[in-house]
């Protein structure tokens, strides 16, 4: 039998290092393996217990809403006379107040209607004084009897709250006289009425016809 040779030695250790060297790579693989085995089997039961803790504990559902109590009969029918009520207060006020606004409508037209009158009866006041002023000395029938109709008539302004503005020797008031001219006066200072062209008259709350007067420069 022939001896083997220095190179078939070699060739034969080689294989032996390489069988090796597989039989712990695969050995290496087979623990990693194992290893990842066991990490999927621990992912599992840990899911499983994660489920089965999200099963123990539901969401809490929201609660059924609970139907309206129905109002008690005597509590409605109370609500309901404090409601009529409160309705007939607010009616009674507003026709409180519309009485109140019809009232001093009223009134304020029933004061320009008596001015309106007022001032047409004045012009014939004044001509009865300009007849009198006019007329022969006393003892004449006619001019008593005109004198007669004239203090007639100034009965009635002063019955109605009228009465004549007495503006000669007063100081000048826009507000109650118009003037007409003016005129230099010795020892009359500037402003004072000087005559009155026509008599004013007033009632009290308004004029109703401004005397005009001849005012001192």
């Amino acid at each position: 039998m022939d001896r083997p040779r220095p190179q078939e030695d070699a060739v034969r250790d080689q294989l032996r290092e390489e069988d090796e060297h597989a039989e712990r790579t695969n050995g290496a693989k087979a623990a990693d393996d194992e290893s990842a085995a066991e990490a999927t089997e621990a992912e599992v039961e840990d899911g499983s217990t994660d489920e089965s803790a999200g099963e123990q504990h539901p969401e809490a559902e929201p609660k059924a809403e609970q139907p309206a109590r129905e109002e008690d009969p005597l509590t409605a029918a109370q609500r309901e006379r404090d409601e009529y009520l409160d309705l007939a207060k607010r009616a009674q006020a507003d026709f409180e107040n519309y009485r109140k606004r019809a009232a001093k409508d009223i009134a304020a037209a029933g004061g320009r209607a008596r001015a309106g009158l007022i001032r047409e009866l004045l012009p014939v006041v004044d001509n009865l004084e300009r007849a009198l002023t006019s007329a022969p000395s006393e003892g004449d029938g006619f001019a008593e009897g005109v004198r007669l109709v004239l203090v007639d008539l100034q009965g009635v302004l002063q019955r109605a709250g009228v009465e004549a503005i007495d503006a000669k020797g007063e100081q000048f008031d826009p507000n109650v006289h118009e003037a007409l001219t003016t005129r230099e006066e010795q020892g009359v200072d500037s402003g004072v009425v000087l005559d009155v062209v026509e008599r004013g008259y007033r009632s009290a709350d308004q004029v109703i016809r401004p005397a005009r007067v001849i005012v001192a420069a």
